[in-house]
């Protein structure tokens, strides 16, 4: 039996193996850069600026049409709710009869556009348009309306806004009530009618 020599065991590979060996390091590489730019790819278009992002300032137009008398219809706007609702006679009379129990009846403070300043605070006395977002501490109420078992809103309770985190009340026009821990009224956001039955919220009128 032949027994190699040291010098044959010694031996480099021969220069195909190596050729062979280079091109494996070589597309190993290549491998690796293919793979880095696929993750690279949505790491980036993750930086840039979503849709919502940019529609964030933007104004928002409503279909107000399927809105029934004494219903809520919420949307967004720079990303806060934004409520409508379609007030009825009945709950319009009522704005009149509690002045001496609010806050800020006339609404004196700027919390509305000059076209709000009003009893309604509106421009069409049966659409109200308000941020739905107590002045306290940023809490979202929700409407309450009038025969409600609610004990935190009294027994003669004409319906509103009742904030369940600190107990803030507010009105069928965004007012607050007296003795709250809510300092001022529901803004009023700057919008305008460009149809009978479309607004937009975030424009005032031309």
């Amino acid at each position: 039996m032949t027994v190699p020599t040291a010098a044959a065991a010694s031996c480099p590979l021969p220069a195909t193996h190596d050729d062979e060996r280079r091109q494996m390091v070589l597309l190993t590489a290549a491998a690796g850069c293919v793979a880095a730019a696929g993750v690279a790819v949505p790491l980036v278009s993750s930086f840039a600026p979503s849709e919502r992002a940019r529609a964030m300032g933007a104004s928002v137009e409503v279909d107000i049409s399927d809105l029934p008398p004494g219903g809520v219809k919420t949307v967004e706007w720079r990303g806060k709710p934004v409520w409508i609702m379609r007030r009825t006679p009945e709950m319009l009379a009522t704005l009149a009869l509690h002045d001496n129990a609010l806050a800020d009846p006339a609404s004196r403070k700027d919390q509305q556009p000059e076209y709000a300043r009003n009893a309604q605070r509106s421009i069409r006395p049966e659409v109200f348009v308000t941020v739905g977002i107590c002045t306290h501490l940023g809490c979202s109420p929700s409407a309450v309306p009038v025969g409600t078992a609610n004990p935190s809103v009294g027994n003669d309770w004409k319906g509103g806004f009742f904030c369940p985190c600190h107990g803030s009340t507010f009105d069928l026009a965004g007012r607050v009530f007296k003795n709250k821990p809510a300092p001022t009224n529901l803004e009023v956001p700057p919008h305008r009618y460009v149809s009978d039955t479309r607004l937009t919220i975030g424009e005032g009128p031309a």
